[in-house]
């Protein structure tokens, strides 16, 4: 800002603020991928490439009956819901999706909002009241963070997976409502959650338990240890559904009082009826026997790069965002796109190669996914000894 005008100069300040962070190794902009899959071609790159950098784990974004689905929502009700939900916006697709997202997750309702991110912000800001406490693991998705912030409740962060802690907390509560929000399955990491003690430790003191399982796709299924515990099951329609949007579902008051109070719902518009439809037809391949293939060839994959990992997400940590940006440089020289990331998405220090598999990569893209991660690691440790 400049001194002593009492005037702000924003340019100034947006350039400086630029600067930083491209000094920083944290510039980012987004990067055209003309593809319908994992393959196609990337802006700047003179040939076509291999993404695993996609949350689309089982391909259903390009599935046929799912491309289907869509082109006939859009025939019947037009691109767009014209409305919120609770004005004009609802429209048949949205309460069938809703019925089936919650017998898929042995709820009692469920409610569908535009992202997952709305879904996280709405829970949080509807049920972590002024007087209420909220747990949060420190390393849960940015969504669930600005919901925190949202909400008018006090927040106290757990370190990452330490149950510990989190039972300190709850303690220290002393009979204020609390609520307990973890990821299942973190983003950057792709770690499990501790689901089973978390959900004792809600058990123990009363708490609502909020879990987000965008991630969650091979496991572990929290419903058979939450027996007893009032829990909101938030997920995502716009990862391994392929399609758009975010759900909650839970117990059926609790549902009620998110369409009636969840301002993410009650103050947009609603999803698509495309991107709806889209998602039913994925949520029913993925509950039958084909998604259940699809889910054994996607854990093959991960077993194959990296043996006994939990999630398709599988990080690979180098250090400084200049090294995993030049990591990510050489592997997409070889064909295959796998992102940097930088902070603020991980902590200082932890810059990572984030790669996401997909059941639709063939054996020989993950054959050459392993020996070019082979080289950059081996170039990585070189670099390291070399800087001692």
């Amino acid at each position: 800002m400049s001194a002593g005008s009492g005037r702000c100069g924003w340019s100034e300040e947006v350039e400086r603020q630029c600067t930083a962070l491209a000094s920083a190794d944290a510039w980012r902009r987004p990067r055209s991928f003309d593809s319908s899959g994992n393959a196609g071609g990337l802006e700047g790159s003179t040939a076509p490439v291999i993404s695993f950098a996609s949350n689309d784990y089982l391909g259903l974004t390009t599935h046929p009956r799912v491309v289907q689905a869509a082109h006939e929502a859009l025939d019947r009700w037009g691109a767009g819901s014209g409305a919120s939900r609770l004005v004009t916006g609802s429209r048949p697709v949205h309460h069938e999706l809703e019925a089936e997202l919650a017998e898929w997750k042995g709820a009692d309702r469920s409610v569908v909002f535009p992202t997952g991110f709305a879904a996280n912000i709405g829970v949080l800001a509807t049920f972590g009241r002024r007087e209420v406490l909220v747990c949060s693991d420190e390393l849960n998705h940015a969504s669930i963070v600005d919901g925190a912030r949202l909400a008018r409740a006090e927040v106290a962060v757990f370190p990452h997976g330490d149950v510990e802690h989190l039972e300190k907390l709850l303690a220290s509560a002393r009979g204020r409502p609390t609520i307990v929000v973890t990821d299942l399955v973190f983003s950057m990491d792709g770690d499990v959650a501790r689901i089973s003690e978390i959900a004792h430790a809600c058990r123990r003191s009363g708490s609502l338990l909020v879990i987000d399982e965008a991630h969650s796709l091979l496991g572990p299924d929290p419903g058979p240890v939450c027996a007893g515990v009032p829990v909101l099951r938030v997920g995502t329609l716009s990862k391994a559904l392929g399609s758009l949007g975010g759900f909650v579902a839970g117990p059926r008051r609790f549902i009620e009082l998110l369409e009636n109070r969840a301002r993410s719902y009650i103050f947009t518009t609603a999803l698509p009826p495309a991107s709806a439809a889209a998602a039913l037809a994925a949520l029913r391949i993925v509950r039958s026997e084909e998604g259940a293939s699809l889910v054994r060839r996607l854990r093959a994959h991960t077993e194959r790069v990296a043996p006994g990992h939990p999630s398709p997400i599988v990080p690979v940590v180098l250090g400084s965002a200049g090294r995993a940006v030049r990591a990510s440089e050489e592997l997409l020289g070889a064909g295959l796109w796998v992102p940097a990331i930088r902070p603020p998405s991980v902590p200082p220090g932890t810059a990572r190669l984030r790669v996401t598999l997909s059941a639709t990569h063939s054996d020989r893209d993950v054959a050459r996914l392993i020996e070019a991660l082979r080289s950059v690691r081996d170039r990585s440790d070189s670099e390291e000894a070399m800087s001692r």
